[in-house]
């Protein structure tokens, strides 16, 4: 698919905004893994440690980083993506290493590709200040455990304020191109759930880096009421983070520069390519009956009345330059988000480099 244009995917009705209202916060304060990026399904090829990969580490404010970079298979170093992970982010490896053959599928197509590791509930953004609760100081519990319990815990977002904006678009960028001989313009990103928005966000501010930005089933309009509420619980279910850390209920601009309903005009004046997808919240064959995939069903549910309201947004400001997917079965996991890519990669192909 190539060109300027708007094109979209499979068949779904329009939900309105009010919708959300009742059940944004019912449905994650319902979900055991709510609005994550790690809820398993089957039928994926589970890759885990893909050995055409290196560790890539670069300073930053956070302590060193991880990345793991994935090699075009023509050699070439003009055509970089950039693969956002889930709100559950793991230290060791990226979820698209971990659960899927991503990388393997993009440098096929002749695209390098770069993983940053770690940032779980970062949501990609630029915190305000390290993650502390009733003023306690992080390190105080050895957090141990997981969600809620390693509040007090220190590490990353904790001893420190997350700045993955400024690493992803500063530190990183700068260490490929110097260390690596990559291109840091026309340069793609995507990601899923937590990350999706993420990746229109730094396309929508750094438009000399990001010319596509691609969003499977995220947070697409973080302001309709209950949301916030529902990203504070996530937070802390996924490590124990505090949301006002990120961003305080009273700077409505730290929120707003989060939300792709909100800076959805930046994007359509950067004229980004985008390929936006949800999918419908009914399960795939693959995904089994079980509880994990009736906790996808709901969020993915979530997810699509988000990204369908971005998508009134943006035609209402004459948006285009976009293709959106919105499949018949899918739901929040990674057999969709798997899926989303194979779809994204001839397109996304067509317009980076």
């Amino acid at each position: 698919m190539r060109g300027v244009g708007m094109f979209v995917r499979g068949q779904h009705n329009s939900r309105p905004r009010r919708w959300l209202r009742g059940t944004v916060l019912s449905l994650a304060l319902a979900a055991t893994v709510p609005l994550g990026g790690t809820v398993a399904g089957t039928g994926v090829a589970h890759a885990a440690f893909d050995p055409s990969g290196f560790d890539f580490w670069v300073d930053s404010s956070m302590g060193p980083i991880k990345s793991r970079i994935f090699r075009a298979a023509d050699g070439n170093t003009d055509r970089v993506v950039y693969a956002l992970d889930g709100q559950r982010a793991r230290d060791d490896l990226n979820g698209w290493e971990i659960e899927t053959d991503a990388a393997r599928a993009l440098t096929a197509a002749n695209i390098n590709v770069v993983m940053p590791v770690g940032g779980q509930s970062s949501w990609y953004a630029d915190w305000t200040s390290a993650s502390t609760f009733l003023g306690v100081p992080a390190g105080t519990s050895g957090g141990t455990g997981s969600g809620a319990t390693q509040a007090l815990s220190g590490g990353p977002g904790k001893s420190t304020p997350y700045k993955w904006e400024t690493f992803l678009t500063t530190d990183l960028r700068n260490a490929v191109r110097d260390r690596l001989g990559f291109s840091v313009t026309r340069n793609g990103i995507f990601g899923l759930s937590m990350s999706g928005g993420a990746a229109l966000m730094m396309a929508a501010f750094h438009p000399d880096q990001f010319a596509y930005a691609g969003s499977f089933s995220g947070a697409l309009s973080l302001s309709v009421p209950g949301m916030r509420e529902a990203i504070r619980v996530a937070m802390l279910d996924c490590g124990g983070f505090n949301v006002e850390a990120m961003a305080a209920a009273k700077d409505t601009g730290k929120w707003q520069h989060l939300d792709p309903y909100q800076f959805a005009p930046k994007l359509k004046a950067n004229n980004t390519r985008l390929y936006i997808s949800a999918g419908s919240g009914l399960p795939q064959s693959v995904d089994g009956i079980n509880a994990a995939t009736v906790n996808a069903m709901g969020i993915e549910a979530v997810a699509l009345v988000g990204t369908k309201s971005f998508q009134t947004r943006y035609a209402g400001l004459g948006g285009g330059n976009v293709v959106y997917d919105f499949p018949a079965l899918g739901v929040h996991n990674w057999n969709n988000w798997n899926a989303e890519l194979t779809r994204m990669i001839p397109d996304l192909s067509a317009h980076i480099g």
